[in-house]
């Protein structure tokens, strides 16, 4: 009798390698280092990229290519936001400089988590008018999205 191996369902508890590059490249890779374990349903993936998953039978490695905005929505330009540097100051370290192209990490509002944002622009010379435009838009959105995955186990 040969056994089945566990396929991927709504719900399920994943150890995999995965890959996750658009255009620019890789956003997120774990092939070179541990594997990730994550919850399908957690929002822990995109819905589009855990849909790719389910279905798929443990040890299986595949590849997925995504359209632009599949994965993570197009570009929203309301999640573009200045944010003085006052509200910086009062939110982290008052010492803190800042790059375009840096990647911020900001709580979110109920302080269980975090979610980040890249630096597009400066602007003020004194403290007093200084600010900071932010984007919160996701790496990947209104980009195509290569996902490579590796299940190792499926629960």
């Amino acid at each position: 009798m040969t056994s089945v191996l566990p396929r991927v369902q709504a719900g399920s508890f994943l150890t995999l390698h995965y890959r996750l590059s658009g255009p620019a490249g890789d956003i997120i890779n774990t092939f070179d280092g541990k594997p990730a374990t994550l919850s399908l349903g957690t929002g822990e993936l995109s819905p589009a990229v855990e849909q790719c998953l389910i279905g798929m039978e443990e040890g299986a490695r595949s590849t997925f290519e995504l359209p632009a905005g599949a994965a993570f929505g197009e570009r929203n330009p309301d999640m573009q936001q200045w944010l003085a540097r006052k509200v910086l100051k009062d939110m982290g370290d008052p010492l803190e400089t800042y790059s375009v192209g840096d990647v911020v990490q900001f709580p979110t509002p109920d302080g269980q988590g975090q979610f980040a944002g890249v630096v597009l622009q400066l602007r003020g010379e004194t403290p007093a008018e200084q600010a900071v435009l932010f984007d919160f838009n996701h790496p990947l959105a209104g980009q195509p999205v290569t996902f490579e995955v590796q299940l190792i186990g499926v629960l």
